[in-house]
This record gives C-alpha cells, sequence and structure tokens, in this order.
C-alpha cells in the first residue's frame, strides 16, 4: 500500500484526535492536526489581517474559529513535506475545503458521526495535563489519582473551550459552518461514514478497513 492521504471529520468531540493518531502509527503517515498547530500558536499576532480578534487565543477561548487564512497557511504548509497523512481538524468550511483540494489529493474521507448530547458529555468531562497534554476524563477515562497525570504527575485541568458553553457555542459552530463539508464530500469516491459511538477499538475496525479498501 502506498502511504495514504486521509481526511477525518466529525464534530468536536467525536474521537478525531484518538482515532487520527492510531491511523497515524499504523500506516507511518504524518498526523497533521490544525488544533495542536493552532495551541502552539495561539498568542501570534493577527492583527494585520483586520480580523475581529488580534490572536487564535482570543477566538479559541470564546470558542469561535480562527480564520481562514491563518488555518490555511498551517495546514499547506504542514502537507507540503507529507508523503502520506492523516488531516484532522481541517477543512472546517467549504472555502476551507475548496482551498484543500488546490493543495492535495485525497484517497479517503472519514467521517465520524456521534449525536450532540454525547459530544457534550464528553467534551465537559475532559481534564487535560498541564504538563504533557495526556487527556482524561471525569467518568470514562480517569486517573489513578484524581487531578494528578498518571504519566508525568502533572496538573489535571479543564481546558477553556471545554466548558460547557464554550462546548455548546462550538457545536453550534460546527453545525453551521462545517456540517455542510460532511455534505461536500459525500459524493467522494472515498467517503466512509463511521458509527462514532462504539468503542474505540470498534471505530478502529471500521476506520482501518475503510483506508485498506480505498487506499491499497
Amino acid at each position: 500500500m502506498s502511504a495514504p492521504q486521509v481526511l477525518i471529520l466529525g464534530a468536536p468531540g467525536a474521537g478525531k484526535g484518538t482515532q487520527s493518531a492510531r491511523i497515524a502509527e499504523e500506516y507511518g503517515i504524518e498526523h497533521v492536526t490544525t488544533g495542536d498547530a493552532l495551541r502552539s500558536n495561539k498568542d501570534m499576532d493577527i492583527s494585520h489581517m483586520d480580523t475581529e480578534y488580534d490572536t487564535p487565543r482570543a477566538y479559541m477561548e470564546a470558542g469561535d474559529l480562527v480564520p481562514d487564512a491563518v488555518v490555511d497557511a498551517i495546514v499547506e504548509e504542514a502537507l507540503s513535506g507529507a508523503e502520506g497523512f492523516v488531516l484532522d481538524g481541517y477543512p472546517r468550511n467549504l472555502a476551507q475545503a475548496e482551498t484543500l483540494a488546490d493543495v492535495t489529493d485525497l484517497d479517503v474521507v472519514l467521517v465520524l458521526e456521534v449525536a450532540r448530547e454525547e459530544l457534550i458529555e464528553r467534551l465537559t468531562g475532559r481534564r487535560v495535563c498541564e504538563g504533557c497534554g495526556t487527556n482524561y476524563h471525569v467518568e470514562f477515562d480517569r486517573p489513578e489519582e484524581a487531578g494528578v497525570c498518571d504519566e508525568c504527575g502533572g496538573e489535571l485541568i479543564q481546558r477553556e473551550d471545554d466548558n460547557r458553553e464554550a462546548v455548546e457555542n462550538r457545536l453550534d459552530v460546527f453545525e453551521e459552518n462545517t456540517a455542510p463539508v460532511v455534505e461536500h464530500y459525500r459524493d467522494h469516491e472515498g467517503f466512509v461514514a463511521i458509527d462514532g459511538e462504539q468503542s474505540p477499538d470498534g471505530v478502529w475496525a471500521d476506520i482501518s478497513a475503510a483506508i485498506d479498501e480505498r487506499a491499497g
């Protein structure tokens, strides 16, 4: 199999990050996630772009989307040197989808489908280690000691964009902007809808079968 070029779509909390990391490891390809790239550049000065806020941090704390021009540049640079990749968190609107089509071709388009209430429960219960970034959940994936990371002993915190108000806003933004992207790709020959409410292993089984079939 040549190195597959995979796009994974789904609402915040659908499991894209977990499954993308597994795809990258299994197939030996790059894991390109706009979320991590934006968080690592959240204080960059974008005041010259005439946007509502002057940094990506301000958008993220409000639960709003970072302007396309900033995200487009991050993604294009990340994909430019990748033989194969799994792209997670982009495109989030039709304009970005059109930009992506100019940058690369996709073998597989995966969509993780999860009900809204399940997404809210997953996101508001998520806790992240301040030290190493390991994710936990207050119900589904608790650390051995409450509030302490099993990996490095760091403090577990709730990300500012994981409080309920921000989560509701993020899901509203997804439904308005990104749901049309899913429809845009529905006629793509590599399009596959995955039941994201299965166990992680069940989701993975469907994903790996889809990639093997369409990128083999």
